[in-house]
């Protein structure tokens, strides 16, 4: 594989993972609403919420493999893998890495959620509100493309649509006084 197409391969599945997790953190905010219609039942945001969330680890893994494999960046494993290593970016890199680990802990116990019940799941599921915003910060630093104008317009897009939907989220009642007062959330 030639070098440009590492590049662009590395380039493009970051911009296509923030796109896919900031979708992912949307419909977490909604599902965690408890919000449906007659036309959109509750299911369906839980179900593309986690099946979405599988396929942005999928082009989250093809980001990393392509660059630690691009010799431009030189990252190699250890770069990839313990934070704040790499002579490449340092902090930025750094910032990727332990967003890495937050999402992982987020989808390990997500996917193994019988196992580690429900207070688990929910309490390690809080990590999206952290996590979130490091992968952004992440790729603000690290992108190469961020002095585009259409990137700043990717960007402004995913921070507007999460930050809407988390302000709707803590704008309203809890779910749960919307049963106790009888509300169909």
């Amino acid at each position: 594989m030639s070098d440009t197409v590492l590049w662009y391969a590395t380039r493009g599945a970051g911009v296509v993972t923030l796109i896919l997790l900031s979708a992912v953190a949307v419909l977490g905010i909604v599902s965690s609403m408890r919000w449906q219609t007659p036309a959109w039942p509750r299911f369906l945001t839980t179900g593309f919420h986690g099946n979405l969330a599988l396929t942005t680890l999928a082009f989250l893994a093809l980001h990393i493999v392509t660059a630690v494999v691009d010799p431009f960046t030189a990252l190699g494993w250890n770069a990839a893998l313990i934070p704040f290593s790499s002579s490449y970016r340092r902090f930025w890199l750094g910032l990727g890495v332990v967003a890495i680990y937050l999402l992982l802990a987020i989808a390990v116990t997500s996917l193994l959620r019988p196992i580690f019940g429900y207070q688990a799941w929910r309490a390690v599921h809080w990590l999206a509100y952290a996590m979130w915003p490091v992968a952004v910060i992440h790729g603000i630093g690290t992108g190469t493309d961020t002095r585009f104008l259409w990137m700043w317009a990717i960007e402004a897009v995913c921070i507007g649509g999460v930050v809407a939907a988390a302000g709707w989220r803590w704008g309203r009642a809890s779910p749960t006084a919307w049963r106790e007062v009888g509300v169909n959330g």
